[in-house]
C-alpha cells in the first residue's frame, strides 16, 4: 500500500485536479437539475460526472504506468496508461449516449424549465472553473512540449503541440476543451428558451453536447488504441536516426525502432560500424550512443548492439533533418 501511495505522487496533476473540479462541477449541476428540470443542464451534468470519473480513472492509470520493470513484466507497465484511457472513454461513449437520447427526448416534448437564474449561475461557475482547468492542462501541455508559455499562451498556442503531450495531459485538455464549450452552449440555449420561448434551443444543445463528447472518445480512443498494441514515433526515428548516421564511426543503421509505451519511449538499435575497430572502441562508442539517444526527450531505454559494414546501405528511412529537433530532456 505503501508502494501505490508513493506512486500515485508520481500521477498526472493536471487530471487530479480536472478530477475534483470536475467533481464539484458536477454537484453543482446535479443540484441544479433536480431543482429545475433543466434538459440542458441535465446533459452537462452527465458530461462533468463522465469527466470526473474518466478523469480519476486517468490519474491512477498515469501513476500506475510509472512503476518499475519487474521479472514478470521485464518490459515495464508504460502501456497501462493506454489501457486504462480505452476503458474510461467507454465511460465517457455511454454518458454521451444518454445526453444525446434526453436532448432528443426534449425536442419531441419540449416543457419550460423553471429556476432561470439558479442555471444561469451555477453555468457561469461552471464555465469559470472549466476555463481554469482548460489553462492548466494547456500549460501543461507546453510544458511536456519543452515550450516555454506566458499569459494566454496556454489556451492559443496549446492546440499546435497538442500531438507532443502525454496521452494522460491530452485526454484533459480535449476533454475540458469539450466542457468549457459545452457550458457557453448550455448557457446560450437556456438565455434563449427563457427570453425567445424557443424551448427546443435546450434539445438541440444537448445533443450538440453528446456529439462533441462522441468525438473526444472517437479521438481518444484510436490514439490509445495505437499506443497499447506499439506505435512508432516517426518523428523520434527520423531525429535519433541523425543523431547516429553523425557519429563519425556509424556507417549505417542496419535497425531501429522507437516504440510509443504510454508516456515512454523505447529504442533499439542496431548499428553497422568499421570491422576492424577494437571491442574496447566499440564499447566506447555504444556507451555515446546510449547517452546520446537516453538523452531525447522521453526515451525511458535503450538497447544498442553492433553489426560489421558489409559495405551495403540497409537504412533509407530517414527523411530530411527536420529545421527543428525536439529538444533534451531535463
Amino acid at each position: 500500500m505503501k508502494d501505490f501511495f508513493a506512486l500515485l505522487k508520481e500521477g498526472n496533476k493536471p487530471s487530479l485536479l480536472a478530477a475534483i473540479i470536475n467533481t464539484i462541477i458536477a454537484g453543482l449541476k446535479g443540484g441544479a437539475f433536480f431543482l429545475t428540470g433543466n434538459v440542458a443542464m441535465f446533459a452537462e451534468m452527465m458530461h462533468s460526472v463522465g469527466d470526473a470519473a474518466n478523469q480519476y480513472f486517468v490519474f491512477i492509470g498515469s501513476a500506475l504506468s510509472k512503476k518499475a520493470p519487474t521479472p514478470k513484466f521485464p518490459n515495464g507497465f508504460g502501456r497501462v496508461v493506454n489501457i486504462v484511457l480505452l476503458f474510461a472513454v467507454l465511460i465517457v461513449g455511454i454518458l454521451a449516449y444518454e445526453t444525446i437520447i434526453e436532448g432528443w427526448h426534449h425536442l419531441q416534448h419540449p416543457t419550460q424549465s423553471e429556476g432561470f437564474l439558479i442555471i444561469i449561475g451555477v453555468l457561469a461557475i461552471a464555465t469559470l472553473l472549466e476555463l481554469f482547468v482548460l489553462y492548466k492542462a494547456g500549460k501543461q501541455v507546453l510544458s511536456e512540449s519543452r515550450i516555454e508559455s506566458k499569459g494566454f499562451d496556454p489556451l492559443v498556442k496549446s492546440f499546435a503541440y497538442l500531438k507532443s503531450a502525454k496521452p494522460a495531459t491530452k485526454l484533459v485538455f480535449m476533454e475540458d476543451m469539450v466542457a468549457t464549450s459545452g457550458n457557453l452552449l448550455a448557457l446560450t440555449a437556456v438565455l434563449i428558451a427563457h427570453y425567445t420561448g424557443f424551448l427546443e434551443a435546450e434539445g438541440i444543445v444537448s445533443i450538440i453536447i453528446g456529439c462533441m463528447m462522441f468525438y473526444v472518445v472517437g479521438r481518444i480512443f484510436l490514439e490509445n488504441a495505437r499506443g497499447a498494441i506499439g506505435e512508432t514515433d516517426e518523428q523520434m526515428l527520423n531525429h535519433i536516426a541523425h543523431l547516429v548516421m553523425d557519429h563519425k564511426d556509424v556507417r549505417d543503421i542496419k535497425k531501429l525502432e522507437v516504440i510509443k509505451e504510454g508516456e515512454f519511449l523505447h529504442v533499439e538499435l542496431v548499428a553497422k560500424v568499421n570491422p576492424d575497430i577494437s571491442f574496447a572502441e566499440a564499447d566506447d562508442i555504444r556507451d555515446h550512443l546510449v547517452e546520446l539517444i537516453l538523452a531525447q526527450h522521453g526515451v525511458e531505454d535503450v538497447t544498442v548492439s553492433f553489426d560489421e559494414d558489409d559495405g551495403i546501405t540497409h537504412w533509407k528511412h530517414v527523411s530530411n533533418r527536420p529545421e527543428t529537433l525536439p529538444p533534451l530532456s531535463e
